[in-house]
């Protein structure tokens, strides 16, 4: 036998009313928000789908910055090469007139003049600086210049000038991710991008009967070799081989000393790092900290030059009435030097090639996701007002009822 209270329709009825207008809230908030989300228990798996879509709407608008940032970086240093090429493609008519030995020495002396000039052109450009002020050529040193020029005499003239140009940089290249798990460079160091020849470090130690006396690690173009203690020197020549530094080792056959050669146009960047020594006992680094690439044994013959090194003795030999010098060596490093630069300005259009590429993808695959976040997420209007206005309707009729049943009578105003 049910016993039924006199409080509890009255209690029944309460207890759904709050129901249905907790429920009317619920839907009155939602169509506020546009979302048919408003807490994880309301899909649970539909949430967890709407975290990964925005989250990797999160990172795409971070590759598409990234790329539109390399772009215009990219921009900025190819026009301050095309500049460089310029100067170079005037610097090679004046080497070929230079050459003909048809001028007398005051005119090849005002030839001389103009290639100063453009050396000081060089100069400006290799110490560029991007639109927020870094510097473009020096690696990781943002702050100052990539360059140090080093002036003093020239022969056959009676002012100061010239003399040396001096990478004072480092091999660094920024990388930005610009998908996901691919990673793309935007910098140009200066001993690549005003780089004419190949170089060759020639030691002069007998390194025949060398071996490395403990574990140590040296360092090539910024990649590390790991030597083992009792490697003779052809262990070591063949772990540089080895590596994916842009080096060749070998034993020069008349001083059966090494010799490190690079195989691309720029300039060697070696050091021992930690408490090895390999590179010193070697005859190829001189002791002391001195950084590359200004740590070279002074007893160590570098050859290959730089694009300013190629101009400055274009200038000189004018300077020099040396046509035969001009049209050989020299006339050779500064069409070496164009070459450089034009290497160098086709990996850049390579490399804007596939950041269009990319692009593309990103404002393809940006709407898709946004779209696969919107099914998810956003609310169906017409459903929710259908469903609100059922809601109002069921409340109406219940409040309704509730009035007609649950009448006062004197025994409610006696509690």
């Amino acid at each position: 036998m049910k016993r039924i209270s006199t409080f509890l329709p009255s209690d029944n009825m309460q207890y759904y009313m709050r129901i249905r207008e907790w429920r009317r809230n619920e839907l009155t908030d939602k169509m506020g928000s546009q979302t048919r989300i408003k807490q994880l228990r309301d899909d649970p798996l539909a949430a967890g789908r709407v975290v990964r879509c925005q989250s990797g709407m999160a990172r795409m608008e971070t590759f598409k910055h990234n790329v539109e940032m390399v772009r215009s970086h990219l921009s900025y240093t190819e026009g301050e090469l095309m500049q460089v090429m310029d100067i170079l493609q005037r610097t090679n008519e004046i080497a070929i007139q230079g050459a003909n030995g048809i001028y007398s020495a005051e005119q090849t002396a005002y030839m001389a003049e103009e290639v100063d000039q453009l050396l000081h052109e060089l100069v400006t450009l290799g110490n560029a600086k991007s639109e927020l002020g870094d510097s473009l050529f020096a690696g990781f040193r943002l702050n100052g210049d990539a360059f140090r020029v080093g002036t003093g005499p020239v022969s056959a003239s009676k002012v100061e000038r010239i003399v040396s140009v001096d990478y004072i940089g480092d091999i660094g290249r920024n990388a930005v991710e610009i998908t996901q798990g691919a990673h793309t460079f935007y910098n140009l160091p200066g001993n690549v991008a005003f780089w004419a020849e190949n170089q060759q470090i020639y030691a002069s130690t007998e390194a025949t009967n060398y071996q490395v006396q403990e574990d140590s690690l040296i360092r090539i173009d910024g990649v590390d070799i790991r030597l083992t203690g009792g490697d003779n020197i052809y262990a070591v020549m063949s772990k540089i081989n080895d590596s994916t530094a842009a080096v060749k080792a070998h034993l020069d056959p008349v001083s059966n000393a090494l010799v490190l050669s690079t195989t691309t146009a720029h300039q060697l960047w070696a050091e021992d790092v930690g408490q090895g020594t390999v590179l010193q006992d070697l005859g190829i680094l001189a002791e002391g900290d001195d950084s590359p690439p200004m740590n070279l044994a002074p007893s160590a013959r570098a050859y290959g030059g730089s694009i300013f090194d190629m101009v400055i003795h274009l200038r000189d030999g004018l300077l020099a009435g040396n046509t035969e010098d001009i049209g050989g060596a020299t006339l050779r490093g500064v069409q070496d030097s164009i070459e450089q630069v034009s290497h160098m300005l086709a990996d850049i259009g390579a490399q804007d090639t596939r950041l269009q590429i990319t692009a593309a993808r990103l404002e393809h695959d940006i709407p898709e996701v946004l779209d696969m976040s919107s099914q998810e997420l956003d609310l169906d209007v017409t459903e929710a007002i259908t469903q609100l206005k059922m809601l109002e309707y069921t409340h109406q009729a219940a409040v309704a009822t509730s009035a007609r049943l649950l009448t006062p009578t004197l025994l409610d105003f006696l509690r």
